[in-house]
């Protein structure tokens, strides 16, 4: 005979255990229903972005956008990285009486983690901010609706060139902020602290190899097409007024930078 409700043993009759357990579940829902929502998106984007027709026109101007708009904090994040990088490795390694190793240590630093790294944080913090808050200003301005209305697909036209855009740019951007990231560690290094230029340069060929570059390309790829990614989904979900468009593109530069870093960890635990 089954007991009665009141005497079950599992049974939980506690509405505070109850109202805990919602509380606890709610979050990891959302969470869930997000990653979901997200997964979709990026699918139905990479679907427009790989079926023709291709609109050129747009994407020419998201690569203006992202690439040669950013140049400038690009070259800037780049050089001072590297002449950080210069005077903190001269010091270091002149404790060990390896002062020789700099360039390579400078490189590698460059190629591995600070390039990618760093230079899809400034292109989250100029580019990635900026899709989100023209995306979410057209939605609240039901720009998007007109042009579902008018049988256009938004993922054509706004969300496919921002991907293309991003995934092209970025490998770019972060082989400049390498390249000038490498001048900054010379300047320090050879003009400053008196390295000798061919010992700058030649370890630095010894030691740098294709797996490096390959590394860097690998990790701007996947950070570019992560940077689109999240500022759209954020742009498409903002709520309205200046409030909701503000609170989206808050939250896409926070997301973006957190995965960056995330995906930084898994990509460096695979290619190294």
């Amino acid at each position: 005979m089954p007991y009665p409700l009141e005497k079950t043993p599992l049974a939980l009759t506690d509405k505070s255990a109850l109202v805990f357990l919602a509380r606890i579940g709610a979050p990891v829902v959302y969470v869930v229903r997000e990653m979901g929502n997200m997964g979709v998106f990026m699918g139905r984007t990479l679907a427009t972005a790989s079926v023709p027709p291709f609109k050129f026109g747009l994407l020419m101007k998201r690569v203006q956008f992202f690439g040669f708009q950013s140049l400038v904090i690009i070259l800037l994040t780049g050089l001072f990285t590297g002449m950080v990088l210069g005077y903190q490795g001269y010091y270091t390694l002149a404790q060990v009486g390896s002062t020789a190793l700099l360039g390579p240590m400078v490189a590698l630093a460059l190629l591995r983690e600070l390039g990618p790294v760093i230079g899809a944080l400034m292109v989250t913090a100029r580019a990635g901010s900026a899709v989100t808050a023209e995306i979410g200003i057209m939605r609240i301005n039901e720009e998007i609706d007109a042009l579902e209305l008018m049988g256009l697909s938004p993922f054509r036209y706004l969300v496919a060139p921002v991907l293309l855009a991003a995934v092209v740019c970025m490998p770019l951007l972060t082989a400049v902020f390498n390249a000038i990231g490498i001048v900054g560690g010379y300047v320090v290094g050879v003009r400053f602290l008196g390295i000798g230029a061919g010992t700058y340069f030649g370890e630095m060929m010894d030691y740098v190899d294709m797996e490096d570059i390959a590394a860097m390309l690998y990790k701007s790829l996947a950070f570019g097409a992560l940077i689109a990614w999240v500022s759209c989904w954020k742009g498409s979900r903002a709520g309205y007024g200046a409030e909701g468009v503000s609170r989206a593109t808050t939250q896409s530069v926070v997301l973006s930078s957190v995965l960056i870093l995330v995906f930084d960890y898994f990509l460096t635990s695979i290619l190294f």
